[in-house]
């Protein structure tokens, strides 16, 4: 007869049923033993088979198919990858199988097939099966219902923080670190001498995760909670040496790796880095590991700080990582999260019922052979009548009932009788059963007291940790630091000197010392500088200090930020790297406009100027956050782009120059704060195919200020700012520069001192530094005096001011 069966509600149904059995029977370890079905199954198997640390190894085929044959209805490779795991000692604290042959590496290689491979039980895995056959645990009906197997193994071991664990069931997952044996057995025997005890208590015993590969791990708040509520997360850090080598060379060495970490795969990402150049001054990269240990050796390049590189191992790789702890285990045939007390206690109660039963059992085996035993020497007191009796007896069970009726024996007792051997009734015989029965009445005596004495039955627990511990603790491997695990500061490791930024108008950026460039005197050649390809040239130059930002603007009007010091440093004539390789760039994406700043502060500004003379203020601390990918800096018109961004505040004044030698002042206020992504408004109105070139910052304030002009054919002039009147924004302004063929076009003005250097840069790709005290002062509509002489066809493509003030001057 057909039945309707809700849908919905079968689903349910099928669904819970499957997630509890992924739960309790294969995800998630027991919190008694600490061990998933399919590791209690090839423990037993192996018990079975007698496979114990002193006999000689079977192959590993033959224990997974006990396993799979009698109790683990699933793949054997399922069951093979389990027993390997179990055998490795980069996997497991204290491992329970010994292996041998190929049982896999830390490189991710995979084990020999298990054919090939020999295994058997460790001696430590021998405590999780003493007194099994005690009656101490529930043995369950197998698969098939033709075998009995355990539902719980009588570890004295506990195993759920001495190794951990890890899963995915359904909706829940568990990742519990591995501990220190020695430490766990302290707080054990805390508990059992103080059950009040609190967390905190135990954390003075167990002081971390103790990792099979070692490493550091940082014992803070994360640990905390984790050991408090059951969740958490560490740091873990691999440990590294620096080695000094021959000619003043050094190398920085990885020893241990975090764990469950593949190494092989963290060299591949190191070697990733440095080709991408993410880890600069790395001259070589090669893996020494041996069968003794891990050796990653990293050949650093001369010069290169070691504690740099160092901390972008850290910060880029695995080399230090977070380890997750969720402590959840089966408690009752229910997941429950778990604190370290409740893990600790769940272990001692599941201790404390093993003994119990395990007396019990030990107690009913010692009463009933006392009780042969005081049968036996009934018999050896009255050997003479029992021999008689028996030799008139017709059958044996004549001479049972003679027997139990004659001297008031149990049928247990008569039997025993009747089959003792002779060699019984001589003297040293029946001595030694006198004695044994001695050493029985002791026996009865201590398991009464264990089953009706608590404190008894603390001290048996207690000597047994106590043993455990003297027999199979070893040291500490992880480092525990109570110290937060922080990166290195770079920037306190690199001095904030002054160095000269140059960016080719193809991409190629470089840094550089400031003492690689000599003063010299006006009119002079000057000295090489960087070299680029005929269809190049530098259009950024300027001097900054390895601690600042540095910001590029890009022709989309988008802004990307670096330090400076992540510049990577070149010499006076070196190309430099490509600009891609330190920021994220379109594919038709340049950059045109470098700046520096030290800090985003919410009261200073960033005005942006655009070739068709727009410009825009905007607060800096709009720019301070910016992602991988850059961010809007700008709006532009169509064939508009920007030429210029600098730092101001609204009480400055600005000065707006172009190539035909005009400019325009007007008070910074006239310019209203705008969001990222505005246009601006009009700063000059141009004539003619006129275009800005440069953006002058003066003070409110300020009378003691130069104006420096320089033209394209190596002519330049300084001029008081005075000379140039305030004026309302957008109009065409006053003359500036007197251009002539032989000055060529305006390049560019910025303000400067007396005291002031100038340093220029030309098409030919040389450097000249120079005084600006050789460069005299004279009014606004001139051209200025000879600055460089150049060679020919070359024009002057860039120049800065350096303040002399602050920097120690070359020698000449």
């Amino acid at each position: 007869m057909s039945q309707q069966v809700s849908i919905e509600k079968e689903l349910r149904k099928s669904y819970l049923e499957y997630s509890l059995s992924v739960i309790i029977g294969r995800a998630i370890p027991d919190a008694r033993d600490g061990l998933k079905p399919v590791h209690r199954r090839i423990m037993f198997a192996q018990h079975e088979l007698g496979n114990g640390y002193t006999r000689p190894p079977k192959k590993s085929a033959r224990v997974v198919g006990d396993v799979i044959g009698k109790y683990h209805p699933h793949g054997d490779s399922a069951v093979y990858d389990a027993l390997v795991r179990m055998a490795q000692d980069f996997s497991m604290r204290d491992p329970l199988v010994d292996g041998q042959g190929n049982f896999g590496s830390i490189d991710g290689d995979a084990a020999a097939a298990m054919r090939y491979t020999e295994v058997r039980m460790s001696r430590l895995a021998g405590e999780f099966l003493a007194d099994i056959d005690k009656e101490t645990v529930d043995f369950r009906p197998n698969y098939d219902n033709t075998l009995l197997e355990p539902s719980v193994l009588p570890t004295k071991v506990p195993n759920l923080l001495l190794n951990g664990s890890s899963g995915i069931a359904v909706g829940m997952a568990t990742n519990i670190p591995p501990h220190n044996l020695g430490e766990l057995c302290g707080a054990l025997l805390h508990i059992v001498d103080e059950p009040g005890c609190t967390v905190e208590d135990l954390m003075d015993h167990v002081k971390g995760p103790d990792f099979p590969t070692a490493g550091f791990v940082y014992a803070g708040q994360g640990l905390y909670d984790a050991y408090t509520t059951g969740r958490g997360t560490v740091k873990v850090r691999g440990k590294v040496e620096i080695e000094e080598r021959k000619k003043g060379l050094q190398a920085i060495v990885i020893r241990e790796i975090p764990f469950a970490l593949n190494k092989s795969s963290l060299v591949e990402k190191i070697a990733a880095l440095v080709n991408e150049r993410k880890i600069d001054g790395v001259a070589d990269l090669r893996d020494e590991s041996d069968r003794k240990g891990i050796r990653v050796v990293i050949d650093l390049k001369r010069g290169t700080i070691p504690d740099i590189v160092v901390n972008a191992l850290y910060k880029y790789t695995p080399l230090e990582s977070s380890f997750g702890i969720n402590m959840l285990a089966v408690v009752g045939n229910r997941p429950q999260l778990l604190n370290l007390k409740q893990a600790l206690e769940i272990f001692l109660e599941h201790r404390r019922e093993v003994i119990i039963r395990r007396t019990r059992y030990d107690l009913r085996k010692a009463e009933a052979r006392a009780h042969i035993l005081e049968g036996l020497r009934i018999a050896l007191d009255n050997i003479d009548e029992v021999v008689a009796l028996i030799r008139a007896s017709k059958t044996p069970q004549d001479a049972k009932d003679a027997l139990m009726a004659r001297f008031e024996l149990s049928e247990a007792q008569a039997q025993a009788i009747l089959d003792m051997r002779l060699q019984r009734l001589t003297n040293l015989e029946h001595e030694k059963l006198v004695e044994e029965y001695n050493e029985l009445l002791k026996k009865i005596e201590f398991f009464r007291s264990v089953l009706e004495n608590p404190e008894v039955l603390r001290s048996v627990i207690r000597e047994e940790i106590g043993e455990l511990r003297d027999t199979f603790a070893t040291k500490r491997r992880t480092e525990v630091l109570e110290e937060e695990l922080d990166g290195i500061d770079i920037e306190d490791l690199i001095p904030d000197e002054d160095v000269v930024i140059t960016l080719s108008r193809r991409g190629y950026i470089k840094r550089t010392t400031l003492d690689n460039y000599q003063q010299q005197r006006r009119g002079g050649k000057g000295i090489a500088g960087v070299h680029t390809s005929e269809d190049d040239f530098v259009q950024d130059f300027l001097t900054t200090t390895n601690h600042q930002y540095l910001l590029l603007f890009t022709n989309h009007g988008r802004m990307h930020q670096i330090k400076v010091h992540r510049v990577p440093e070149g010499s006076r004539t070196a190309k430099g790297v490509h600009i891609a390789n330190l920021v994220q760039l379109d594919k038709d994406e340049l950059v045109t406009n470098v700046l520096t700043v030290r800090e985003f502060a919410e009261d200073r500004y960033f005005l942006f100027v655009t070739r068709r003379g727009m410009v825009k203020r905007s607060s800096a601390s709009l720019y301070a956050k910016c992602r991988k990918t850059g961010l809007i800096a700008v709006g532009l018109r169509p064939e508009d782009e920007l030429i210029m961004v600098r730092e101001v505040d609204e009480h400055c004044h600005i000065v707006l120059t172009t190539n035909d030698g005009m400019a325009i002042r007007f008070q910074c206020e006239d310019v209203r704060p705008m969001g990222r992504s505005a246009t601006g408004v009009k700063g000059i109105a141009l004539r003619g195919k006129d275009r800005v070139v440069a953006c002058v910052i003066l003070a409110e304030e300020d009378t003691t200020s130069m104006i420096m002009s320089v033209s394209a054919n190596g002519f330049g002039k300084r001029t008081n700012a005075d000379l140039y009147r305030v004026q309302s924004r957008g109009g065409v302004g006053v003359k500036n520069f007197k251009v002539t063929p032989k000055t060529g076009d305006v390049i560019g003005a910025m303000p400067v001192r007396d005291d002031d250097a100038l340093v220029l840069l030309t098409s030919t790709n040389k450097i000249l530094r120079m005084g600006l005290t050789d460069v005299r002062s004279v009014g606004r509509a001139t051209r200025g005096v000879r600055l460089v002489r150049l060679d020919e066809g070359a024009l002057v493509v860039g120049f800065d001011r350096i303040d002399e003030r602050e920097v120690v001057d070359g020698e000449e």
